[in-house]
């Protein structure tokens, strides 16, 4: 179990500790990660982070202390397979929010729009999947979100849904594809668009398996700043990464 954290910009950080189960508690409403936790409190989701970047190659330790609230303006209900089996269930909680963040540990603090969605499965993702793209914007109204992918056993997947302004999905048609040019670890980056075109602004995560960048694209006629993640689950399972990962995510029994 583990609380990633990932800071970018001038006073950038990156925080994920994988910790044992005696680090863990949970009931309904909260969940205690060592020692940050994860609550919901006045309809909000509030994080209490408190971690270190302690990556290899980090030249001191560096902690990562501060509050995150996710208000969600919307909520959804409905939670979707990605496979036939239902091995693998993506839940869109929110598909438009508002955050909030206050960091200590950099001095730093700000609002704007945020997103809550999550994973969960029956077993490990590398199982049941082995590439999958992902992107989401905030509309005038509502959210759009196009999910698509190979599946392990080869099948592939795709959809697009419209939230509207009270949080109900809608399926769409899928807009043409627009590819991006891959990520520096050359990961194979797409998304979807309304004319077929996307433009990468930023990428903020490139790693041998992950990339996650902030896209200008076209949704519902509307022109938008998309969030997109791209993930190679292949890259992920391979021997030389698998070696690499304690490097950049330490193990803690606590």
């Amino acid at each position: 179990m583990a609380l990633n954290v990932a800071l970018y910009g001038p006073q950038a950080r990156w925080a994920m500790t994988e910790r044992g189960s005696g680090a863990l508690e949970r009931d309904a409403s909260n969940l205690v990660i060592g020692p940050s936790s994860v609550r919901w409190e006045d309809g909000a989701l509030t994080i209490d982070i408190h971690e270190g970047d302690t990556r290899l190659f980090v030249p001191w330790q560096r902690p990562v202390i501060g509050k995150v609230r996710v208000l969600p303006e919307v909520l959804n209900r409905a939670a979707f397979a990605l496979d036939a089996q239902e091995n693998h269930i993506w839940h869109c909680l929110a598909p438009r929010a508002r955050i909030e963040v206050e960091m200590t540990s950099p001095g730093l603090r700000w609002s704007g729009k945020g997103y809550l969605d999550h994973n969960r499965g029956a077993e490990p993702l590398e199982t049941g999947f082995d590439v999958w793209h992902w992107s989401r914007a905030h509309l005038k109204e509502g959210a759009l979100v196009c999910y698509e992918g190979e599946r392990g056993d080869g099948s592939l997947f795709a959809s697009a849904l419209r939230f509207d302004r009270h949080g109900v999905p809608e399926p769409v048609d899928l807009p043409p594809i627009a590819h991006l040019e891959p990520s520096k670890w050359r990961i194979a980056r797409r998304t979807r668009s309304d004319i077929g075109v996307a433009e990468v602004r930023r990428t903020w995560e490139d790693t041998p398996f992950y990339a996650r960048s902030e896209l200008a694209s076209r949704f519902a006629g509307e022109e938008v700043v998309a969030v997109q993640e791209s993930l190679d689950m292949r890259r992920f399972s391979s021997p030389i990464v698998q070696f690499m990962l304690p490097y950049r995510m330490p193990r803690r029994k606590r």
